[in-house]
């Protein structure tokens, strides 16, 4: 099945603790069907000191989120938009299915 969200696109959560937030996405592993959002899902995770190199503590990260809970932004007007893969110059391009527009630059 055709990427639907890639690295490095504006997604907003529709679902969760975290719905209506918006980040940018870090990993996407499409085997297991889920994306590593920035901001989104964030966990707590205590370390222990491993000196010299690790203070140890709580440290703060994103943890990933099913792919079927974010939805890419459209960048003509910032709202959350379906996507559809249309081919174009014998290339497959995201477009947005409400404006229509391209969302690869």
């Amino acid at each position: 099945m055709p990427a639907r969200v890639k690295k490095g696109d504006e997604v907003m959560c529709i679902a969760g603790k975290d719905r209506g937030k918006t980040g940018t996405v870090l990993e996407v592993h499409p085997v297991e069907g889920r994306v590593l959002v920035e901001g989104i899902n964030i966990i707590k995770r205590h370390t222990k000191a491993r000196p010299p190199d690790d203070p140890g503590g709580i440290i703060e990260k994103p943890a990933s989120v099913h792919l079927s809970n974010v939805m890419p932004i459209d960048p003509s007007d910032k709202k959350p938009c379906r996507v559809r893969i249309e081919e174009k110059d014998g290339k497959r391009v995201r477009v947005s299915t409400r404006t229509g527009k391209a969302l690869d630059s």
